[in-house]
């Protein structure tokens, strides 16, 4: 087969990909919009941000026009609900969002409520459940006990999963537990079961002190504490790591009975994610004191990749641009002015989405202008090093990788 009637299976792909998840249908599942509508119709909305700042009309349409030849061209990309949404009815155009989860029935499915209307839409949620008390502990106003963080947690999974055939793309969600809360045990099980939590990625919240006492030591008894009282219990080696309660931990320095160690609770962690990448471990305090807006409150989760962390009703818009796109026609460096246009543009672009946004709550929209958040990545970067001749394993690649990501 010769060059010029060699299939392009690539550009195949990305049709393919277009048609079946992001071009506008009709009531019978028919595209009714072509590649390029569908550009012209999230170029239009975003470009429409910028009336908000009193530009003229010539220039609305020409920043329209030059976020449309970004698409078009594959420089750059949105994420998956600002292509799927922009320009519709109530068109949720963020993909990240963490949605508190605070430790009441009604609090607690109300975030339920909440996560369901995201995912309808394409976004992903992420989630601390270190607010809830654990298992076992006492309910006042009925005079029973909670099930516990876990127990909740299924209940935003088998939500995720009915609405899977309704929604534009598959719902996906991060849980994470703070490492002292009492049910931390049975957090790093829960996935051992390959049928439990199928869409959920879970991770524990590491904290600077657990991790100073893992390296001075190790060997001491791991302390957890109650959200809900305060109070600090020790965990007995005798448990059942899947059904213990809050009745059977020790309270701190009441006894001597054998309790895991520091030591031995990290490497039930390590012991699991070898086993099967569940629990991850999030060092929750690395990313609050070098967050730009502190006096938004803290981080507690991220969102179901972990590359975006964000606080309680925060959400983030991401997008890519095609490194691959920019390599010189000898293949020996990047067109490093033409890439530094686009990143200026991306970033307008992406910036403009947070103003043009349907978001699901009041709380999560004033905490997404509060702070504005945005991510820019890169996405062919190994067929970069391909047309560079550079081996992906290789010294030169890490460097070209450094050198990339400060410019």
């Amino acid at each position: 087969m010769n060059k010029e009637t060699k299939p392009n299976l690539a550009s195949d792909l990305r049709a393919e990909t277009l048609r079946r998840r992001y071009r506008v249908k009709d009531a019978t599942g028919q595209c009714i919009e072509t590649e390029d509508q569908m550009h012209q119709r999230v170029a239009g909305h975003v470009a429409q941000a910028e009336t908000r700042y009193g530009a003229p009309s010539e220039q609305v349409e020409r920043w329209k026009h030059r976020f449309f030849e970004l698409m078009k061209n594959g420089l750059f990309l949105p994420n998956s609900p600002t292509l799927m949404n922009a320009g519709r009815a109530n068109g949720l155009l963020s993909a990240c969002f963490v949605v508190p989860v605070d430790d009441s029935i009604e609090d607690i499915f109300e975030a339920v409520r909440v996560t369901a209307l995201i995912q309808r839409a394409g976004g992903g949620t992420g989630f601390s459940f270190g607010r809830l008390r654990p298992t076992g502990d006492r309910v006042a106003s009925s005079g029973g006990t909670t099930s516990g963080p876990i127990s909740f947690m299924t209940v935003f999974a088998t939500v995720t999963g009915a609405i899977q055939q309704g929604a534009l793309r598959r719902g996906a969600n991060m849980g994470m537990l703070p490492v002292h809360h009492p049910d931390i045990i049975r957090f790093i099980a829960a996935k051992q079961n390959p049928k439990a939590l199928n869409n959920f990625n879970i991770s524990v919240a590491v904290t600077e002190a657990f991790m100073a006492q893992l390296h001075d030591e190790p060997t001491s008894p791991h302390v957890v504490v109650n959200p809900r009282t305060k109070k600090r219990y020790i965990i007995p080696r005798s448990i059942d790591v899947n059904s213990y309660t809050l009745d059977n931990l020790v309270p701190e320095g009441a006894s001597a009975e054998e309790c895991y160690t520091v030591a031995e609770l990290w490497q039930m962690i390590v012991s699991s994610a070898w086993a099967n990448g569940e629990p991850g471990v999030c060092f929750i305090d690395n990313g609050n004191p070098h967050k730009p807006t502190p006096h938004r409150g803290d981080i507690e989760a991220t969102n179901p990749c972990g590359e975006q962390p964000l606080e309680p009703h925060a959400s983030c818009n991401l997008g890519s641009i095609d490194v691959s796109k920019f390599v010189t026609a000898k293949g020996t460096d990047l067109h490093w002015d033409r890439l530094a246009e686009v990143i200026a543009d991306a970033v307008r672009f992406l910036d403009n989405v947070i103003d043009v946004n349907h978001y699901p709550l009041p709380q999560i929209e004033k905490v997404t202008l509060g702070n504005r958040k945005i991510g820019l990545g890169v996405m062919g970067f190994a067929d970069t090093l391909v047309l560079l001749g550079t081996r992906y394993d290789s010294e030169g690649a890490a460097k070209f990788a450094e050198r990339l990501v400060s410019f």
